[in-house]
């Protein structure tokens, strides 16, 4: 038994493998994953109460945990399992201090989440672990958001400091690095990520200053915003970013409800909205999507690559709960909109 470990270094294999488990761990370990993706789709990318167990998920991927310790598949999941739950069962808390126009996270109170402070210190395990690169950007993306939410900036800020910057980024590195076709695809596919990363950034400084959630300005921006998406995508064909749009126009619709009163305006956004997401439900189970506009016509997008997330059943009910009264009363009125409530 002594020289078990020197036989495995000597032919490079894990001691499993030499005795022929590595087989049974690796479907076992994606059977877990599997389960705890199929409880994710459920919710149909909803974190919310009554919107999926994860409680369940937790208890599966704990147990998975002890059985295959330092497995960074399994220490993945279960922190962003935690992280669901924590806002599945406390959500989170912002505030505006009187006399500012910031919108902050309220630390005090985010703070005390005992499912994201567990989170958390999976994530930094994780970080100091050698492992594969997206399970690390995984782990650094939502150690960042969960310091910063939870009020420790230092920490939040030094993290991102240590990453790349987008000038150094892959799709951009990769749209410089190929020529003819091959640069085409990649060039769209810089495009396509980075441009929903631009729509992350610049949605999070609207809604995060009063200065310009409740004005025509930060309507403009996101308006702006969308036009640059259905300018890019000029056919109309969207894949996943359907749901990017349906998300603007929602902003939108809600904004213009509640601070600009063109209520013929606001419905005009949710009706956009409303056509975004049934294109976005009708091409979910495509096993294969095929951008065509200019920019991205050498794009194809496998499902095992960047899934088309299911929509949760109880969306509406998530979507209609954000919008001031005036408008869901017309809206009502509206047949189109039937499902909607």
């Amino acid at each position: 038994m002594e020289i078990i470990p020197s036989i495995a270094n000597y032919f490079g294999i894990t001691i499993d493998e030499l005795f022929g488990y590595q087989s049974d761990r690796e479907e076992k370990i994606k059977a877990i994953l599997a389960k705890a993706d199929e409880a994710f789709d459920k919710t149909g990318g909803v974190i919310g109460k009554d919107k999926g167990d994860f409680t369940e998920c937790v208890a599966m991927l704990r147990a998975a945990a002890e059985e295959f310790p330092n497995e960074p598949r399994i220490m993945v999941k279960l922190a962003d399992n935690l992280n669901f739950l924590g806002w599945q069962i406390n959500g989170a808390k912002a505030r505006t201090e009187e006399g500012s126009d910031y919108i902050n996270d309220d630390a005090a109170y985010n703070a005390q989440n005992v499912y994201w402070q567990e989170a958390l210190r999976i994530y930094e395990k994780l970080w100091k672990m050698d492992i594969p690169a997206d399970c690390r950007n995984a782990a650094i993306f939502s150690m960042s958001m969960l310091y910063g939410m939870m009020g420790n900036h230092e920490k939040a800020i030094a993290i991102a400091k240590e990453q790349q910057s987008v000038i150094l980024c892959r799709e951009v590195l990769l749209a410089r690095a190929a020529e003819g076709e091959e640069m085409d695809r990649y060039q769209g596919e810089g495009i396509i990520d980075l441009l929903s990363q631009l729509k992350t950034i610049i949605t999070n400084s609207v809604i995060s200053k009063n200065s310009t959630q409740t004005t025509a300005y930060g309507r403009q921006v996101l308006l702006s915003l969308v036009n640059l998406y259905e300018t890019i995508f000029s056919d109309g064909r969207c894949g996943r970013e359907h749901k990017d749009i349906s998300f603007l126009y929602q902003k939108l619709a809600n904004y213009e409800a509640r601070y600009g009163g063109d209520m013929n305006r606001a419905i005009g956004y949710f009706d956009k909205m409303f056509e975004h997401h049934k294109e976005y439900c009708r091409i979910c189970d495509t096993k294969e999507y095929r951008y065509s506009a200019p920019l991205v016509s050498k794009v194809t997008v496998p499902r095992e690559r960047h899934s088309f997330t299911p929509v949760s059943e109880n969306i509406w009910e998530g979507v209609m709960s954000e919008l001031p009264e005036e408008l869901c009363a017309e809206l009502r009125m509206i047949e189109k909109y039937r499902e909607c409530f």
